[in-house]
């Protein structure tokens, strides 16, 4: 990558001084340039860009900054480009390049990581907030979709248009569809339907020259790769058009919570037996966690959505395949399937369908996750170990299990870079939650601790994880460029045996590695710069 003189001699200074001087110099570059690019329109720059020295800089960079623990970074973007054109992204990317910048693109906001917030190098932000139109068509059953809009308005926009057409994404409403759909997206229909990216049928991507391309043009390898190989790889998604799935017009919830005095951790060692192997309308996710205050119990959620109907289907079913829970009719509840998004992110069934277009979560806190894949049901003596370290730790501690099998058995591992398929019978999710920064190093130790302790259970060779919830402590890339047997040691858990072929697929498509963050996917025979 060729940098202007200006740009070496920043990189240079910065890291040394820090000087604000520098940084307003950066800015002011980046401002001129995109003006130039923009045809010489400095009022519309004026709309779409925010510099640290902005008055809006602070508001805008947290106001959907899910996990805290990046509000206090020192390692900020330098400026903020909230576009409302494709042209204004164009213009961004070539700027960056000119300036020695990198770029880092923001869609919801629940970056695991914080990797679209913070970076060692100099980065401009891409906010895609005001790129959010949704556009249903249901005369083909395909909608367009752009990067920044939210699932949640996604959910919401389906069913202003129909009460018998979906989309299996994730239970969140508030995350953003660029990332999720780029890196699989799954949600609580994925035994019936699989994940978001399985039923994405094109997309447009902005190259690192600026280029816009489709499906056609992108080619079909770079297509298989941002379906769940993570799009910012390769470039800055604009757009997904996908393929809505048929529901039926009622479906049936239920949350049954179970103590430990009630058998909760039996039921939990049984449902490993059979959750995967229910019908394919039916998922049953397990949500364990502490109590949150000084009793210490373990609590233990069982949250369900059936496809097949109401509740006279439902109660034969679980009294055939999972008796132990007694499921009773008082637990479940009829509704339909936008009733039950809501009913599935916490919500009351009855509650406004607004609530679905909130971009920010109810409560915002810090926090670190992780995740595992389990093939083999866990032993009793090993699930009590997990339980007791969920215990021990004095932060909000959870662990959710989300169940494979049924469609997931019936997809190739290579159909699409995610490859965690048949074999799974569950994904966990670690996940610890604190208030501030207080005590932070002894909770991101107590994800360390339960990460270790899980190893015999969970899968080998490679020990796997979901890309979507991202974890740093799996490995990183350097900060300009790394070879690709080094980021094997992360990219082989997430991807498994498609991870050279993203590798390949990057290098002939964006050969200077100027879409690259702390886990992009590396050049196939990484130089540095």
């Amino acid at each position: 990558m060729q940098m202007s003189y200006l740009a070496v001699f920043l990189i240079l200074l910065l890291p040394i001084s820090c000087s604000s001087s520098a940084l307003t110099l950066v800015e002011k570059k980046f401002k001129e340039c995109l003006i130039t690019q923009l045809g010489g329109n400095s009022e519309s720059v004026e709309k779409i860009i925010f510099t640290e020295s902005s008055s809006q800089y602070p508001q805008v960079l947290e106001a959907r900054e899910q996990n805290t623990r990046w509000v206090n970074s020192s390692w900020k973007p330098i400026l903020i480009l909230a576009p409302f054109h494709e042209s204004e992204i164009q213009a961004g990317i070539r700027c960056s390049k000119e300036l020695g910048l990198q770029l880092r693109v923001r869609s919801g906001g629940h970056d695991y990581e914080g990797q679209s917030y913070l970076s060692e190098a100099l980065f401009v932000m891409v906010d895609l907030i005001n790129m959010r139109s949704i556009q249903v068509n249901l005369s083909d059953e395909t909608a367009w979709l752009q990067a920044g809009a939210s699932v949640g308005e996604l959910y919401y926009q389906i069913s202003k248009a129909s009460k018998v057409h979906g989309f299996p994404a994730g239970t969140c409403p508030s995350v953003g569809i660029g990332g999720q759909f780029s890196g699989g997206g799954q949600g609580v229909m994925l035994r019936k339907h699989g994940l978001a990216a399985d039923h994405v049928v094109d997309a447009y991507i902005i190259d690192a020259n600026g280029k816009i391309h489709d499906r056609k043009s992108m080619g079909e390898d770079v297509f298989w790769a941002i379906r769940g190989g993570s799009a910012t790889s390769f470039g800055v998604i604009l757009a997904w058009k996908i393929r809505l799935v048929r529901v039926p017009p009622i479906v049936t919830g239920f949350n049954v919570r179970k103590t430990v005095e009630e058998g909760a951790k039996n039921l939990i060692h049984r449902w490993q037996y059979i959750a995967h192997e229910l019908h394919e309308d039916l998922v049953i996710r397990v949500i364990a966690q502490n109590s949150g205050d000084k009793s210490k119990t373990l609590r233990v959620l069982f949250n369900s959505l059936f496809l097949g109907g109401g509740v006279d289907r439902l109660i034969p079913l679980m009294n055939k395949s999972f008796p132990e829970l007694g499921l009773q009719a008082k637990d479940c509840t009829e509704m339909n399937w936008i009733q039950s998004v809501m009913f599935i992110a916490g919500y009351n069934i009855n509650d406004p369908l607004e609530l679905l277009l909130n971009r920010t979560t109810t409560s915002k806190d810090s926090f670190k996750a992780k995740s595992d894949y389990v093939k083999e049901p866990i032993p009793k003596d090993g699930l009590e170990g997990a339980w007791k370290m969920l215990l021990e730790e004095e932060a909000s501690t959870v662990m959710i299990f989300e169940p494979y099998g049924g469609i997931m058995n019936e997809i190739s591992e290579s159909e699409t870079p995610f490859p965690h398929r048949k074999g799974n019978l569950y994904n966990i999710q670690y996940l610890v939650n604190w208030k501030g920064n207080s005590n932070e190093e002894k909770h991101l130790l107590w994800a360390k601790m339960i990460y270790r302790y899980m190893t015999p259970y969970v899968s080998k060779f490679p020990r796997a994880a979901y890309f979507n919830y991202k974890d740093l402590d799996l490995g990183k890339n350097l900060h300009d460029n790394t070879s690709y047997s080094t980021a094997s040691v992360w990219g082989e858990k997430y991807f498994k045996g498609n991870f050279r072929r993203l590798a390949q697929i990057k290098t002939k498509f964006d050969p200077q590695n100027f879409f690259r963050n702390e886990q992009s996917i590396p050049l196939l025979d990484a130089h540095p710069y």
